[in-house]
């Protein structure tokens, strides 16, 4: 009866002389084949040498080989379906980037208000997630600001509110339509007691525009969220934080970046800015 592979000995080889020959062959063999497997043109991580022991015992090629490749095959496990180490929650729709860049593919979206599972790694200001599409998992990066770990309350169940606010003195200068956006903030977000309104510069000089002040990621993604989800009722132009812009005209193409404007006010990182038409 033939014997499987696995249950043959290695043979010694007939002298010292032989075995010298032999080993650089199974050496050379054992490198080409772990290159092959790995996908790379380079040397891979795995010291073939060190696993084969001595040249001059050659150790079983298939050995060498399948260590490679369980080597291989976690490393690239790592890459393209990494460990969740939790849940976060959105707290806008965004944009499902293909690596941690502005400029990168955009795989699709995910909305505001939904759990997603976390792998821990951050990059240049983007969170690594982990979702599934059509049954596979699929490793996404999104703005991690726009995400906290205590469900927020969805904007979409704040109603609005007409009613007039404690501070009345924020009203002035403003237009009927800025006045409702400010009474409905004021009153789905009592915390906030802050607000800029009327002044002689940009937007704010035509009394359309509303500053609402906080510098809290969270309270602030709530606010954008809510504008957003009520765009349609309160005739708003425009929404910017934290250095990103938001526009019913665009609203397809998300919040997009803006130039560096050299502080944090100016750059809106303290306040929620919101214009109406």
């Amino acid at each position: 009866m033939t014997r499987g592979r696995h249950s043959l000995a290695p043979q010694k080889p007939r002298n010292r002389r032989v075995a010298l020959l032999a080993a650089p062959l199974v050496t050379s063999a054992v490198v080409g084949v772990g290159v092959v497997a790995s996908g790379s043109t380079g040397p891979t991580s795995f010291d073939v040498t060190a696993a084969a022991g001595d040249v001059g015992t050659a150790a079983p090629t298939e050995r060498v080989i399948a260590a490679s490749r369980d080597q291989d095959r976690t490393a690239v496990t790592r890459l393209i379906d990494p460990k969740v180490t939790g849940r976060m929650w959105t707290t806008a729709d965004l944009d499902l980037r293909a690596t941690p860049t502005e400029t990168a593919r955009v795989l699709g979206e995910i909305d505001g208000v939904s759990r997603v599972a976390v792998t821990g790694v951050r990059s240049a200001g983007y969170a690594q997630i982990v979702i599934r599409r059509s049954g596979d998992r699929t490793v996404a990066w999104v703005t991690a600001d726009y995400l906290v770990a205590k469900k927020p309350v969805d904007p979409a169940d704040l109603g609005l509110s007409n009613a007039p606010c404690p501070d009345s003195s924020v009203e002035r200068g403003l237009t009927s339509g800025a006045v409702r956006v400010y009474r409905s903030v004021c009153h789905a977000f009592p915390a906030i007691t802050r607000y800029g309104g009327w002044d002689a510069h940009g937007e704010h000089s035509s009394g359309k525009a509303l500053d609402i002040m906080t510098s809290d990621v969270g309270v602030g993604n709530s606010i954008a969220a809510f504008l957003q989800s009520h765009a349609a009722e309160l005739d708003i132009f425009d929404v910017i934080w934290r250095q990103h812009i938001w526009t019913t005209q665009r609203a397809g193409d998300g919040w997009r970046s803006m130039p560096n404007r050299g502080s944090a006010t100016a750059n809106h990182y303290d306040h929620v800015h919101v214009s109406v038409y």
